[in-house]
């Protein structure tokens, strides 16, 4: 029985399934009152953790969303049920603690991550189109560096305490919701009142959806980074069926709930500033690829105990954190008190930031072949 469930899995239609019950639970998250385009995102979820933990005061986007804390569980479930709970660490630790940094500059620049990307695009928000030619340019760049050799190395097998370390710190978060914990007047845990924060699915529903995507995505290897380089790389289209899946299955649905408005202006949490959306998201792309994984593919990591992919994963929490502190977060499309469109984007720092990410993750993407290729000398 175990061996034709993983069969299923890692066959064509396992893949497709996966992607088209993903879509289908993002349009319904969003049915039941998460933001608008926003049914499921990595980057905007996880930025809204880091507000309630107080590491950004941004009062809009703060709330323990549980739809991440179920992505790890449900893949911790799955991983212990397959015998596929392996603790490991130590491939380059606090490199990936920066590119996750960076990957959640480059997609607060973009204002979401890929899953939101193809997201948003079923929706009709036509700004998605630049953010997912930037993500496959960024990808692509990552594909190159592997090709010749980049590496972050090895990591090594540890003990079963190191790989329950971070679903520990996923089941206090949940706690937290749960009982809504207060540390103090004016300190955390805080919960948004106005914005896309204030806005969310029960949490029963969130909690089960992000079990089930969890589970999921940890038996077929879901991952929406992983599908660009695949056909990058080796011309291999499993992946990326998966993700043509999801995006069928929430254009049909959107269509459906009459949640499809095709355009480019005044799209919900979105910017038609294109080329910060292209820039944007080819850094959060480039950084993904280096880390080998797209940001849900590093929480379902995380879940099976890949303690190296739980710090990308804090990298990225702390990412947003310096995002809205820093002012480098854009800020969507808005009407004037005139009634005229104001074209949102990022401002002067989050351009700054957006370069320098990129300069960043090329010269490590340079440094860390030529280290490799110098032990082997």
């Amino acid at each position: 029985m175990v061996g034709k469930i993983t069969g299923f899995f890692a066959s064509k239609w396992g893949i497709v399934l996966s992607g088209g019950i993903i879509g289908i639970i993002a349009v319904l998250l969003q049915k039941f009152g998460n933001p608008q385009n926003m049914g499921v995102c990595v980057a905007c979820f996880e930025r809204d953790i880091a507000g309630a933990l107080g590491l950004h005061r941004n009062p809009a986007v703060q709330y323990i969303r549980p739809e991440i804390i179920g992505f790890v569980l449900g893949s911790m479930i799955s991983a212990l049920i397959f015998r596929e709970f392996k603790p490991r660490s130590g491939s380059s630790p606090l490199v990936r603690f920066f590119l996750g940094m960076f990957a959640m500059i480059g997609a607060l620049v973009f204002l979401g991550c890929p899953w939101r990307a193809f997201l948003r695009l079923s929706a009709g928000d036509g700004n998605a189109v630049s953010g997912i030619f930037g993500l496959i340019t960024g990808v692509s760049t990552g594909s190159y560096f592997l090709k010749k050799g980049f590496s972050l190395g090895r990591n090594i097998k540890t003990s079963w305490a190191g790989g329950l370390i971070f679903p520990l710190f996923m089941i206090l978060l949940l706690a937290f919701l749960a009982f809504k914990v207060s540390f103090g007047e004016g300190a955390p845990i805080f919960f948004s009142e106005t914005g896309p924060g204030s806005k969310y699915a029960p949490l029963i529903l969130s909690l089960g959806a992000g079990l089930l995507i969890g589970f999921l995505a940890q038996r077929s290897r879901f991952c929406t980074m992983g599908a660009v380089r695949d056909v990058v790389l080796i011309r291999d289209w499993h992946l990326i069926s998966g993700v043509g899946a999801l995006v069928v299955a929430a254009f049909i649905l959107n269509i459906v709930f009459k949640q499809f408005h095709p355009g480019f202006a005044l799209q919900p949490v979105s910017h038609s500033f294109h080329i910060w959306n292209f820039l944007g998201m080819a850094l959060s792309g480039l950084a993904f690829a280096l880390a080998g994984g797209c940001p849900g593919r590093q929480l379902f990591l995380s879940g099976e105990g890949d303690q190296d992919a739980g710090l990308f994963v804090m990298g990225m929490i702390v990412g947003a954190g310096f995002s809205h502190n820093f002012l480098m977060a854009a800020s969507p499309d808005k009407l004037n008190e005139a009634g005229n469109l104001v074209i949102g984007g990022p401002g002067i720092f989050g351009k700054y930031a957006v370069v320098a990410g990129l300069i960043f993750c090329v010269i490590l993407g340079l440094t860390m072949k030529n280290i490799r290729e110098k032990k082997g000398a």
